[in-house]
């Protein structure tokens, strides 16, 4: 297992991303806060929202300090009336961004590898092209096409920008839960955008504010993240089929990932480069088109 040598970042967002189908990353809360939700209602006050800021930034660096973690993720995507549920386990390395899954999507199995900000899935047999079992994507290549400074927000250096974007008043207690069997502290937050890396750039697509859900354990670690995120079309794309302009097309992304078992061994090696179709041109093709 790798390891970076320039301070300890979290990737708490990552893994969706990619899960999702997009280097933009979101999850969001779906009613479903755990096995024992007791959320309160009480007006926080000051000195209290003052408190649960800081919980909420100092988070990122205390579940980093754990270096691994065993991840489970829901991802739900939605467009013109049509939703797939995607889902997924593995083990992530908290400080690069390194990560093993095994996923569902369909009804299929997919072996998922990150390795060094490369994206690597073993497709189903008969379905990878090139004849080969592996396909890879570069999310650096992709994310500096995207516009958001050659890294994407799912880049663990990214991540920690969230919190930096938090003020008090845009976090709320909403009470305690019992997630995965670990009594936990639920916190609503409202990320402002615009004080995001490529803020401007991401405001186009997801609106002002990126809403998030996160569960902190006793010791302050990110126990459960959501975010819901619209990521809406390029306007120029939207035509119809007298050629006039109508209403962007709307994605909606939701996922929840959970943590547990923090210091869990993760193994993740790219795969041997003769089993590995390039996919990483047709990634930024495509791309250019939505573009």
């Amino acid at each position: 297992m790798r390891r970076a040598g320039n301070g300890r970042r979290v990737c708490v967002l990552g893994v969706a991303g990619v899960l999702a189908g997009t280097v933009l990353v979101g999850c969001g809360d779906d009613g479903d806060s755990g096995d024992g939700t007791r959320d309160t209602s009480a007006k926080s006050s000051a000195g209290a929202r003052e408190q649960g800021t800081q919980a909420v930034r100092s988070a990122y660096d205390r579940t980093a300090e754990e270096d691994t973690a065993k991840v489970k993720l829901r991802v739900q995507t939605s467009a013109q009336g049509a939703s797939q549920t995607a889902s997924g386990q593995g083990a992530v390395d908290l400080d690069d961004g390194d990560s093993v899954m095994t996923l569902t999507m369909e009804g299929q199995r997919i072996e998922q590898r990150v390795v060094d900000q490369v994206l690597y899935q073993k497709m189903p047999k008969g379905q990878a092209p090139g004849g080969k079992p592996w396909i890879k994507i570069d999310l650096g290549k992709v994310a500096a096409q995207q516009g958001t400074g050659g890294r994407s927000m799912s880049d663990p250096a990214q991540s920690a920008a969230y919190a930096k974007a938090i003020t008090d008043k845009d976090v709320t207690k909403k009470g305690s839960a019992t997630v995965n069997g670990v009594e936990t502290t639920h916190y609503r937050v409202s990320v402002d955008v615009a004080e995001l890396p490529q803020g401007d750039t991401l405001r186009k697509q997801v609106g002002p504010t990126l809403p998030m859900d996160v569960w902190l354990d006793d010791e302050g670690r990110m126990r459960r993240q959501q975010i819901d995120m619209t990521v809406k079309a390029p306007e120029a794309k939207q035509r119809s089929s007298s050629g006039a302009s109508s209403a962007p097309e709307e994605v909606t992304v939701r996922t929840v990932m959970d943590f547990t078992d923090f210091g869990t061994e993760v193994e993740a090696e790219a795969p041997p480069a003769g089993q590995v179709t390039d996919m990483t041109g047709k990634a930024l093709e495509q791309g250019k088109a939505q573009s």
